[in-house]
C-alpha cells in the first residue's frame, strides 16, 4: 500500500512536548532508508520519517487497523515484539526503533527486545521511553498499556546506548507523562524551558529518554 503525505509542521501543534519529541526522534532516524516502527501504534511519530519502507509491528490489532486505514506507513505486520525473531531476518532494516514499547515488558522481555533489534538492524537501534519507573496501567482490555519495568538514562548508558532527555523535569510529570501540576499551560511551558535548557543535555532528570546506539559494521 501507499504510505500517506504528513507533514510535521501541518499536523502538530506549534510549542507542544509532541513536536519537540517527534523533531528529536526525526533527528536519529534521519539519513536512513528502511526503518521498523515497533509497537508502531494508531497514529506513530515515525510516520513524518523520509524512508524507502518503513514498516509497522503492533500485537494490538486495534490499533494496527486504524494505522493502516491512516496509511501511516508501507507495510504493516501483527507480531508480539517479544517474537520478532519469526517475522525478521538479520539486518533487515538499517533502523528499528520502539518507542514507548521496552516498558511495557518484564526486564528480561526488555532485554531480548534489544538484542532483536540489534539482529534485526544493520546500522542503529532507537529506544524511547520513560526515565525510570513510571505507574501506568490499561485503557481498555487488551491494549498492552500496562508499565511492567523501568529503564533509566544510566541503564541504557550502561547498555551503550547514547542518551538525550526529553518532556522536561520528570518532577513535572505524572502517569501518561501528564503534567502534574495547575494551572498545566503554565507548568507546561515551565517544563518546555528547563527542557531546552537543561534535561536535554542532562537526561538522568528527565521525564523521558531518547536513547539510540549504533551498531558495528559487517
Amino acid at each position: 500500500m501507499a504510505r500517506g503525505t504528513f507533514n510535521l509542521s501541518r499536523d502538530t501543534s506549534p510549542f507542544t512536548s509532541e513536536r519537540g519529541v517527534i523533531r528529536e526522534i526525526l533527528g536519529v532516524l534521519d539519513g536512513f532508508r528502511t526503518h521498523l516502527d515497533i509497537g508502531c501504534g494508531p497514529r506513530s511519530p515515525v510516520r513524518f520519517v523520509t524512508s524507502d519502507n518503513l514498516v509497522g509491528v503492533d500485537a494490538f490489532s486495534p490499533d494496527l487497523e486504524r494505522a493502516r486505514s491512516g496509511q501511516t506507513h508501507d507495510d504493516f505486520v501483527t507480531a508480539d515484539c517479544r517474537e520478532l525473531n519469526r517475522h525478521f531476518t538479520e539486518n533487515q532494516f538499517e533502523v528499528c526503533i520502539a518507542k514507548d514499547v521496552i516498558e511495557h515488558l518484564s526486564r528480561e522481555d526488555g532485554l531480548a527486545l534489544l538484542r532483536d533489534m540489534e539482529r534485526i538492524a544493520s546500522r542503529r537501534i532507537v529506544i524511547f521511553t520513560p526515565n525510570g519507573w513510571l505507574e501506568q496501567d490499561h485503557r481498555e482490555e487488551g491494549d498492552l498499556q500496562e508499565h511492567l519495568s523501568g529503564w533509566s538514562a544510566q541503564d541504557m548508558r550502561d547498555l551503550g546506548f547514547r542518551v538525550s532527555g526529553l518532556l522536561g523535569p520528570k518532577a513535572l510529570r505524572t502517569e501518561r507523562h501528564q503534567i502534574r501540576f495547575q494551572p498545566r499551560v503554565l507548568w507546561l511551558l515551565i517544563s518546555m524551558l528547563l527542557q531546552r535548557a537543561w534535561c536535554r543535555r542532562h537526561p538522568d532528570s528527565a521525564a523521558a529518554i531518547l536513547c539510540w546506539k549504533d551498531l558495528p559494521a559487517g
